[in-house]
């Protein structure tokens, strides 16, 4: 399976988002508005699990899956070479900085060889995530990111779930379940996604966040060296660069 993408060509990442606001009443008036507006359309769709009774504020720990109510805290990136995964994380308060930092990385990967990304659920949320949010700071979105003018086959963006559903279109399957029934350690031995804002609004422990991102970049890609039929990384094969 996957033979025609090679290992070394793929750069792994993951990304972690919060709430531009710790609490809903911290919301400037307009943005309170157009996230009320917001609610109201999520409580349609999801009416069974949200309630039609939920207020905009109770629904507003959801904002930071929405790009244009979050933003990024974190993104680690993970390269797969002579066996080791080499890792880097950019994360921090200042968001345009640490969007800036991973674009400069993304340009140059190309020397190296890079020429695909891999995430999980990628296509629906990372990818998409951190254009907008790039676009939002001003920055220019780098090449092997941007989709415009690009046609299905000249986009070398790689997705474990999409792989996962071979063509099956019904079904979310989490990286977490995918790691369970391959026999990967979980990566949610800690904190889950839902727990990111909170960690980070109410505990202010950053680098608790990057260990759990991390541990998603690693496993996503010990999750596809089993797609590729391949031997898993082990712990004594990651090396963290700062």
């Amino acid at each position: 399976m996957l033979e025609t993408y090679k290992i070394e060509t793929i750069l792994f990442l993951d990304i972690e988002t919060i709430p531009q606001y710790s609490t809903h009443d911290q919301l400037p008036l307009d943005f309170a508005g157009l996230w009320e507006k917001k609610a109201g359309q999520l409580r349609r769709i999801d009416k069974f699990s949200t309630g039609d009774d939920v207020k905009p504020e109770e629904m507003y720990e959801r904002a930071g899956i929405y790009a244009e109510f979050g933003k990024i805290v974190c993104i680690s990136t993970g390269i797969l070479r002579n066996k080791l995964l080499w890792m880097k994380s950019f994360f921090g308060d200042d968001e345009k900085e640490l969007l800036s930092g991973f674009i400069d990385m993304l340009n140059k990967l190309k020397e190296k060889g890079i020429t695909f990304l891999c995430a999980h659920n990628g296509k629906e949320f990372d990818y998409p995530y951190l254009i907008r949010r790039m676009l939002i700071n001003g920055l220019e979105v780098p090449p092997i990111l941007d989709l415009s003018g690009k046609k299905p086959w000249e986009v070398n963006h790689l997705d474990t779930m999409e792989l996962w559903k071979f063509g099956d279109y019904k079904n979310y399957t989490s990286l977490e379940l995918l790691a369970t029934i391959f026999g990967i350690p979980s990566p949610k031995d800690d904190i889950k996604g839902s727990d990111v804002a909170r960690v980070y609004w109410q505990e202010h422990d950053l680098p608790r966040i990057v260990t759990y991102c991390q541990k998603d970049v690693i496993t996503i890609v010990n999750l596809l060296l089993r797609f590729k039929g391949m031997p898993v990384i082990g712990e004594d094969a990651i090396q963290v660069v700062g």
